[in-house]
């Protein structure tokens, strides 16, 4: 690493000008474009009173100003930190109030949601400048105003200026800072070393830019080599994802297992020319067999299946292009170590469950404002112990065994609810389940939640339960939904299922 690095110089500036860097809605955005936008941006930060080290708030749909204002706050020493826009004024309020930052670019869809919650010194994207308030800025009118011209400022390599945020899948969202090289080392050893991302690749991601594991993917890494990114500003849907596809042929998809079974349920599904893709990432929930074993029918996509997360930056476990293994999360990405440890930090063998503990200059220095949760998981140097379980074989396979919070005793046994919910999505008729633990009697059983494709009655789930798992592992009780609870990244959200909490507006 050099002493002296910055994201955008780096990723951005260095790119030829006339080659496509995004597609926004179907239109095309030039690197020259996007490099003159992100200037503007960035002198107009400045005059908003950011400063080296500020944290920037970004809380709008995708789109160019997204993609600017990141970088521009990158080039001129700041703190970035993204949260998804459909959020709630009471979530936007924890986040003003954890994050603490000079500026907040907003756009249309955010601003009274934002001006409720509280917020001060917004940069406003697509509202006219005499519908603002006094400490409200037009984006369109401050940015063009300023030079397209703007010097980099010389970040240290370990210099913090990347915030990203947990799922909050097992609590409130926690920053994990990151320095500038994180990425640069994540680019090298994932994007090039494992998907040889190259100059002709096109990128379409399933979830939004708020996501890092999006992010990197679209707006980000494929800049390194004059590649292009597909961006839209609505929510995702199947059929979104279909029309982009079949309108821009990307090569890369990046996706979710929950969007994933939505689209080979989807009855179009066998008339989607997929034949342009020559990757379809899988991260965020385990994988199940079953639906990757679907997804090749339907699709004959090759699909990679990873693990990364906030604390690791991106993705450190993968599955590598001709060397997939289903069910499992693939292999070590060169550039990191692992253990598979106990509950008291000793090793296990290949083959029995542990926490997984990575070790690697990616690595976040905390959670913000936690610091008993960090001690935690930052348990040294460069080093982080999940909550997560995994099984490792003998040729280094990462198998996913769920959370260790998530593990339920039942008659005595511990069960993983992810086993079991893999088990039932064998059933051709389930598109989704979700299951989790429940008293009653003063034991504890299991309730599936089960969104299907076609009418099912519980007695047939349980005669399919019976067939397949162990009597400790079958679900007591099953309810038939619509919808099953997710956090804003896309992940099952099991404390909305157990009802501790009111589910996201995803």
């Amino acid at each position: 690493m050099p002493e002296r690095f910055n994201v955008t110089e780096y990723f951005l500036d260095h790119a030829e000008d006339h080659r496509i860097a995004l597609i926004d809605d179907g239109e095309p955005v030039f690197y020259g474009e996007l490099k003159a936008v992100t200037n503007q941006v960035g002198h107009a930060l400045r005059h908003m009173g950011v400063r080296r080290g500020d944290r920037v708030l970004l809380a709008l749909n995708d789109g160019v100003e997204f993609v600017a204002s990141w970088f521009a706050a990158q080039k001129i020493g700041a703190v970035t930190a993204e949260i998804y826009s459909f959020l709630h004024p009471k979530d936007f309020r924890y986040y003003l109030d954890y994050v603490s930052p000079a500026v907040v670019v907003a756009d249309a869809s955010t601003v009274d949601k934002m001006r409720e919650a509280g917020a001060k010194n917004l940069l406003v994207a697509g509202v006219a400048a005499e519908e603002l308030r006094d400490d409200e800025c037009a984006f369109d009118e401050m940015t063009a105003d300023w030079p397209s011209e703007l010097e980099a400022v010389a970040t240290l390599s370990d210099e913090e200026t990347i915030w990203k945020f947990t799922s909050g899948s097992s609590g409130a969202p926690k920053a994990c800072p990151h320095p500038t090289r994180s990425p640069l080392l994540n680019y090298d050893w994932f994007a090039r070393g494992v998907l040889d991302l190259g100059p002709n690749d096109v990128v379409l991601a399933v979830p939004k830019l708020f996501f890092g594991y999006a992010r990197d993917m679209v707006a980000l890494y494929p800049f390194r080599v004059g590649a292009t990114g597909i961006i839209f500003n609505e929510r995702t849907t199947v059929e979104k994802i279909f029309e982009l596809v079949a309108r821009h042929k990307p090569t890369i998809l990046v996706n979710v297992p929950t969007m994933m079974s939505a689209m080979v349920a989807h009855p179009d599904a066998a008339k989607q020319d997929f034949s342009s893709l020559r990757a379809c990432l899988s991260a965020g929930e385990g994988l199940p067999p079953d639906l990757h074993r679907r997804w090749n029918e339907v699709f004959g996509v090759e699909v990679i299946d990873c693990l990364g997360s906030a604390e690791g930056y991106h993705a450190y476990l993968s599955n590598q292009p001709g060397q997939i293994r289903s069910g499992s999360l693939g292999r070590l990405v060169p550039g990191y170590q692992a253990a598979l440890v106990d509950d008291s930090g000793q090793p296990v063998p290949d083959g029995e469950i542990g926490r997984l503990e990575l070790v690697g200059p990616t690595s976040a220095r905390e959670y913000r404002g936690a610091p008993e949760k960090t001690a935690e998981t930052f348990v040294a140097e460069n080093t982080i112990r999940f909550g997560d379980l995994f099984e490792r074989d003998a040729e280094g396979y990462f198998y996913y065994r769920g959370r260790a919070d998530d593990l339920l005793k039942v008659r005595g046994v511990w069960v993983a609810p992810a086993e079991v919910e893999n088990s039932l999505q064998a059933h051709p008729a389930v598109v989704s389940c979700a299951v989790v633990g429940y008293e009653e009697g003063g034991l504890t059983k299991l309730r599936a939640y089960v969104i299907t494709s076609d009418p099912l009655e519980a007695e047939d789930l349980r005669d399919f339960a019976k067939a397949n798992l162990s009597p400790h592992k079958r679900p007591h009780d099953f309810r038939f939904v619509d919808v099953i609870p997710k956090t804003p990244s896309g992940k099952l959200d099991r404390r909305a299922l157990r009802g501790e909490r009111k589910p996201h507006d995803v």
